[in-house]
């Protein structure tokens, strides 16, 4: 009676064990739809010319597919590649093909938005422009600010012909004076403060500043040694 009722344990333990690999197999061939957005990046970009503008920065694809199939796709290592080698200053339209996108084998587009891309090109520029210290607040009572300099003085900018050739100046980060009580040197990021134009060597510059004491007025010494 034992032996039987032991038969009988494993019988019905098997019998779990294949249905769940019979619900899992079922269940790994149902079709399934999901939605995912692949980032546009563009390629081969004349060094003549920036991108100022696009209607947009992703593709969103529906695909269809099983569960397992699915589990394959990773959409954080895709995107979706634009040539724009032959791009003139000016807008241009791209039909967005998603059939160049490298899914896993079982996995079919059934949509994709949007259906075209626009992208306007402008010509590049560069200028160079003085760098000027952001600062911000005073020093302290008792103390003053003195000299401030900046290393290097001027920076090439790069970016966008018509923003560019606007720009007189590049400032830095802003440097909080309130807290100094002598005087310091920091290296600091500069912000061009404009779209679509950028610091043409990218870094930092030094910013010297020097914090001195406020000498007394000649009356306050002389009553003080009264």
């Amino acid at each position: 009676m034992a032996r039987r009722r032991r038969g009988n344990l494993r019988y019905g333990i098997a019998a779990i064990v294949i249905s769940f690999v019979l619900w899992g197999m079922a269940h790994g061939r149902d079709s399934v739809e999901r939605g995912y957005d692949i980032p546009i990046v563009f390629d081969d970009l004349s060094d003549d010319l920036v991108i100022i503008d696009a209607s947009d920065s992703e593709v969103n694809i529906r695909v269809l597919g099983s569960r397992a199939a699915l589990r394959n796709l990773s959409p954080t290592k895709m995107e979706y590649s634009v040539n724009v080698s032959g791009a003139k200053v000016g807008l241009t339209i791209h039909e967005v093909d998603v059939t160049r996108l490298d899914l896993p084998r079982g996995v079919k587009i059934v949509s994709r938005s949007p259906a075209q891309l626009s992208v306007k090109f402008e010509q590049r520029g560069r200028k160079n422009v003085k760098v000027r210290a952001e600062l911000e607040g005073v020093p302290p009572e008792g103390f003053q600010l003195g000299e401030v300099v900046i290393e290097p003085p001027r920076v090439w900018l790069a970016g966008a012909r018509s923003r560019v050739l606007r720009l007189k100046e590049v400032v830095t980060e802003p440097i909080d004076l309130s807290n100094l009580e002598e005087s310091i040197e920091k290296e600091v990021r500069l912000s061009p403060g404009s779209d679509h134009v950028w610091v043409e060597e990218e870094g930092t510059v030094k910013v010297r500043i020097a914090i001195e004491p406020v000498e007394p007025a000649e009356g306050e010494e002389d009553e003080g040694s009264a």
